[in-house]
C-alpha cells in the first residue's frame, strides 16, 4: 500500500516537473527566436528549429513503440492541414513578429489564446458563454490594448500604436486557437506525440517549400555561436522535449492541472526577456498582462 502511495506520488511530482520544464521552455523560446532572428530570416529559424524537433519528436515516438503510419488519405490530409496551420504558418507569424515585436509583449499576447478558443467554440460549436466568460474576454482584450500601446492611451484612440509585429502576433493567438479546435478529433485515435510527430514533419515539409525558393542553405554560414544557441534552444528543448514533457504531464494529471501551468509562460518571458535582452520592464505590460491572466482565467471557469 505505501509502496503503491510512494509511486503515484512519485509520478504526479515527476508530472510537474514536466509540465514546469515545458512551459518554461515555450516561456523563453520568444527570446531565442529574437537572438536567432539576428543572424538569419525568419523561414530559416523556423525551418532549422523543426528539422531538429522532427528528429527528437520522431526518435522519442519510435522508442516508445508508437510509430504507426496513418492508414488513409484522409487523414494524411487532416494531418497535413493541422501541419501548415500549426506550424508553417503559425511559426512564420511568429517569427516574423518577433523582427519587431518585443518578446514580453508577444507573451502576453499569445496568453489570450483560450479566449479566441472559448469565441470559436461560441461561433461554430454553439457553446455557451455566460456573464463571467464575457466579462474575461473583455478583460483580455483591454489588457492586449494595454500591452500593445504600452499605456499610450492617446495613441490607442489616435490607431497608431503598437509595432508592426503586434499584429502577427495577434493573428497567431486565433490561429494557435483554429489549430487546437481541430486538433480535437485526431487527439480521440491518436497519441498525442505520434499525432504532433505526423503534424510537424508535414507542416516542416510545407515550410521546406518556402525555405529553399527562399535563403535556402545560404543562410547558414551567417548563423554565429549565439545564433546558433538559439536556434539549438527552439529546436531540441522547445520543439522537442518541451512536447514530450507536457503530453507526459497530461497523461499524469487532469488536463484542468496542467493547462494552469500555463499561466507562467509570460512570466518566464517577461524575466528572461529583462535578463537576456534587456527588455524593460514596463508597468503597462506587467499591469496589462495580469488583467489578460485575469480575463483567460475567468473564460476558462467552468459554469456562468
Amino acid at each position: 500500500m505505501l509502496a503503491s502511495l510512494f509511486l503515484r506520488e512519485r509520478g504526479k511530482a515527476i508530472a510537474v516537473f514536466e509540465a514546469t520544464f515545458a512551459v518554461a521552455a515555450w516561456g523563453a523560446s520568444f527570446i531565442a527566436t529574437k537572438v536567432a532572428l539576428r543572424d538569419v530570416s525568419p523561414i530559416s529559424v523556423v525551418w532549422l528549429r523543426f528539422a531538429m524537433g522532427v528528429v527528437i519528436l520522431g526518435g522519442a515516438v519510435i522508442a516508445r513503440r508508437q510509430f504507426l503510419l496513418p492508414t488513409s488519405r484522409k487523414e494524411w490530409l487532416y494531418f497535413a492541414l493541422l501541419g501548415f496551420i500549426g506550424i508553417t504558418f503559425h511559426q512564420w507569424l511568429q517569427s516574423t513578429g518577433l523582427q519587431t515585436a518585443a518578446a514580453t509583449t508577444t507573451a502576453w499576447i499569445v496568453a489570450t489564446t483560450p479566449v479566441f478558443m472559448a469565441l470559436l467554440g461560441w461561433l461554430i460549436l454553439k457553446e455557451r458563454l455566460g456573464w463571467v466568460k464575457v466579462s474575461g474576454i473583455a478583460l483580455a482584450a483591454v489588457g492586449v490594448l494595454l500591452v500593445v500601446s504600452k499605456g499610450d492611451f492617446g495613441a490607442l484612440f489616435a490607431g497608431r500604436f503598437g509595432a508592426q509585429g503586434d499584429f502577427l502576433i495577434l493573428i497567431s493567438a486565433p490561429n494557435w486557437a483554429i489549430f487546437s479546435v481541430l486538433s480535437r478529433s485526431g487527439l480521440q485515435s491518436h497519441p498525442a506525440a505520434r499525432m504532433m510527430f505526423y503534424v510537424m514533419v508535414l507542416g516542416w515539409l510545407l515550410t521546406s517549400l518556402l525555405y529553399f525558393a527562399g535563403p535556402g542553405f545560404g543562410e547558414i554560414s551567417q548563423l554565429t555561436p549565439a545564433g546558433w544557441l538559439g536556434i539549438g534552444f527552439l529546436g531540441v528543448i522547445c520543439s522537442g522535449l518541451a512536447y514530450i514533457a507536457w503530453y507526459d504531464a497530461l497523461q499524469a494529471l487532469p488536463a484542468s492541472q496542467v493547462g494552469a501551468f500555463l499561466y507562467l509562460e509570460p512570466l518566464v518571458a517577461v524575466i528572461v526577456a529583462a535578463i537576456v535582452l534587456n527588455e524593460r520592464l514596463l508597468w503597462a505590460s506587467l499591469f496589462g498582462g495580469g488583467i489578460i491572466l485575469l480575463g483567460v482565467w475567468m473564460v476558462q471557469r467552468t459554469g456562468h
